[in-house]
């Protein structure tokens, strides 16, 4: 197999689609795409987010937010909230037509048409440059029960988990079934 340099880019695939829940001091909703957060470890998230950001306030002042995960039928209302700041329109979260509820488990968020929500904690905030690194405890995860299969497990296919491509700046659905994590390794 022949390898093409690309230079120094972070590809990692498949990057996950994450919706940043929080609510502003006066108790506005606002909502952000997460380009870069993943798992720390099985109850603690990690995002990385620039320091101009109003999400980025609010996570500080509030010391918790949500996580909603961004599916195929919320992809154009994700999109949207990472591309159009906070900052700038105070309706943000208005345009996109999404339910907001207040989260019974910390003071942040629910955007009830994402199918995942995490719910968390600030545990750390530190700032590299121009980006804060958060790690947070998730202390609960819901789900809508549209996307669980008949045992109560999230159903991929149901889901329709949106991806980021880096690479090709694209979205992609990320649903596929394609081996047993933690089984087919096994056989060799």
């Amino acid at each position: 197999m022949s390898k093409k340099a690309l230079g120094p880019k972070a590809l990692i695939y498949p990057q996950p689609v994450l919706i940043c829940g929080t609510y502003a001091e006066d108790g506005t909703p606002d909502a952000m795409n997460i380009a870069y957060g993943g798992v720390v470890n099985g109850n603690r998230v990690q995002i990385n987010i620039g320091v101009r950001h109003k999400t980025s306030d609010n996570i500080k002042v509030k010391q918790c937010f949500t996580i909603g995960i961004a599916d195929v039928k919320n992809e154009l209302q994700a999109d949207y909230v990472g591309v159009v700041s906070g900052k700038d329109t105070a309706d943000k979260v208005a345009k996109t037509g999404w339910t907001v509820t207040k989260s019974e488990y910390v003071d942040a968020p629910v955007f009830e048409e994402l199918p995942i929500t995490l719910h968390c904690k600030v545990e750390e905030i530190n700032q590299y440059n121009q980006t804060l690194r958060i790690v947070a405890e998730v202390v609960e995860t819901t789900v809508d029960e549209s996307v669980l299969d008949a045992e109560g497990k999230i159903d991929t296919a149901k889901l329709e988990a949106i991806s980021f491509d880096p690479g090709n700046m694209k979205y992609l659905k990320v649903s596929e079934v394609v081996g047993n994590a933690f089984a087919d390794g096994k056989k060799l």
